[in-house]
């Protein structure tokens, strides 16, 4: 290893996990490099509809601690929505009920309570107030504070973990740790979204139809984000028309008024998911550390800021002198 690498830490991976990561390890004081194979905005945390909630997230008790504590920063960025690009929105987390959010989410969560016959359809709902995030004033503003902190991006394309030279590596690559690591336990979930002119509707929502399809509509400025898909191990990134015509549909059957909005976009991702996030301390051979941070599945950006402070932990203190 180069000595002017020494107590450096490279994140490899520049998604929102690796891109948080590194902003908290940065303003802990280590001298923070990001290595990424594609800028921020093509990850797939750039495609995400981005409502907080802890979604296809495992180990449930881990990430709820880690959301709850994601949520403090997001209410906080809440206050500055035009530069952050986080808002509290309020909504329906349909076919879902009051009891089921246990005592995780009762008494800290704005808003919450069981919705009305008329702002929810289905059998049961939750009303909430929660961040909503449009990724694509959000990861410019990360980028932002992480360049504030000193961090620096590189584009760098990593075939061995082994090749990244640094006292600390943090692997934040998401499903690119399938082979990379390899981890052949972290797969996608192909998540395919249409976005479209807003007509005016203000508030999200989340369901499943009788047949167990996904629905949901988020509100963000100047236009609708709907989704959505959930297929396990499609690995195709190409728009399926058909999928589409299928998403505005069940879409419009919640809101009615989206049945003639305008297409502006069709945007597909995979979800990194894993049967439990992958964090954990791996010392080296040489002396070096490796930490171990992927398989967020759906959740990255509702558990960012927590498990981002975790894995700064694991990394350990800046080297004194």
């Amino acid at each position: 290893m180069s000595s002017d690498a020494k107590g450096d830490v490279i994140v490899v991976g520049g998604g929102v996990i690796g891109l948080t990561t590194a902003v908290v390890l940065a303003e802990r004081g280590r001298r923070v490099r990001v290595w990424t194979r594609d800028p921020a905005e093509r990850t797939t945390s750039a495609v995400a509809g981005a409502l907080w909630w802890p979604y296809r997230i495992e180990p449930t008790e881990a990430a709820r601690g880690w959301a709850l504590r994601s949520l403090v920063v997001y209410e906080e960025l809440a206050e500055r929505p035009e530069s952050t690009g986080v808002r509290l929105v309020e909504g329906v987390m349909g076919e879902t009920g009051l009891d089921e959010t246990g005592s995780w989410a009762a008494g800290r969560l704005k808003a919450l309570r069981a919705a009305t016959p008329e702002e929810y359809a289905g059998p049961v709902g939750l009303w909430a107030r929660l961040p909503l995030i449009d990724m694509s004033t959000y990861l410019p503003w990360l980028l932002g504070r992480l360049a504030a902190a000193g961090g620096v991006v590189e584009r760098r394309t990593v075939s061995a973990l082994t090749e990244v030279d640094a006292q600390v590596v943090v692997n934040c690559t998401g499903l690119g740790a399938r082979e990379l690591v390899p981890d052949a336990s972290v797969r996608p979930v192909r998540g395919q979204l249409v976005v479209v002119e807003n007509p005016g509707i203000r508030t999200w929502v989340v369901s499943k139809d009788v047949s167990g399809e996904l629905a949901y509509v988020f509100p963000h400025p100047g236009r609708l984000v709907l989704g959505g898909t959930s297929q396990q191990d499609a690995w195709s990134l190409e728009p399926d028309p058909a999928v589409a015509e299928a998403i505005v549909r069940r879409c419009a059957a919640l809101r009615p008024g989206i049945a003639g909005a305008r297409v502006l976009e069709h945007r597909v991702g995979l979800r990194p998911v894993r049967d439990a996030v992958r964090l954990e301390r791996q010392p080296l051979p040489d002396g070096r550390v490796l930490v171990h941070h992927y398989g967020h599945g759906g959740a990255g950006v509702t558990v960012a800021w927590g498990c981002a402070e975790e894995a700064a932990d694991l990394a350990g203190p800046a080297a004194s002198g």
